[in-house]
């Protein structure tokens, strides 16, 4: 099973923080699992002009085919004037309007106020489905009261960030299962 981490922002550590913790949740517990971490502010992503993710060269090709070869993707992401940041938007512009189907999507957010808990609802989630997600209903919400010196304080997230590994996972292997059977039903 392949996941990627995929930070979404090119500014600010709380989110890099906060998916250090996830991606070492999920490699703890998961050992036989390969986990990539994308920190968007450690790639030089192009602009999405319409063409097909795999025209694109550099860390653009790089992100978007390590994300579409993903069983499953953890997506980070802080917010920003109540919105999510314009790179990870850019990310979801270079992949073509399928691109999660068949892929479990769990979501972990930043947030300097907890006034922002309804951008994921209202506006990650809607794209997650038009891309044909299949997501992990719960999502893990950070304030910043819950980090001190790019650290994580708060056990009830540290909980909520392993459950999230936890679901992620058995969503995937559910999925692939029933994918599987699926497909067996076919007699060619």
């Amino acid at each position: 099973m392949k996941i990627v981490g995929l930070s979404g922002s090119k500014v600010g550590s709380k989110t890099r923080t906060a998916m250090n913790y996830t991606v070492q949740a999920l490699q703890e517990k998961y050992p036989d699992t390969e986990v990539t971490l994308i920190d968007l502010a450690e790639y030089d992503v192009q602009f999405s002009d319409g063409r097909n993710y795999m025209e694109y060269d550099g860390d653009t090709k790089y992100v978007a085919e390590t994300i579409m070869e993903a069983d499953a993707i953890v997506i980070g992401t802080p917010v920003f004037q109540a919105s999510i940041p314009a790179t990870l938007k850019n990310v979801f512009d270079l992949l073509p309007v399928n691109a999660f189907r068949d892929k479990v999507v769990s979501i972990l957010v930043t947030a300097g106020s907890p006034k922002h808990y309804l951008m994921v609802e209202q506006q990650l989630k809607p794209i997650l489905a038009y891309m044909k997600a299949q997501m992990v209903q719960t999502y893990v919400f950070i304030e910043e009261e819950d980090f001190y010196r790019k650290e994580i304080v708060n056990d009830d997230v540290l909980f909520r960030i392993g459950r999230l590994a936890e679901d992620t996972v058995v969503l995937t292997e559910t999925f692939s299962q029933i994918r599987e059977a699926k497909e067996a039903e076919y007699d060619f």
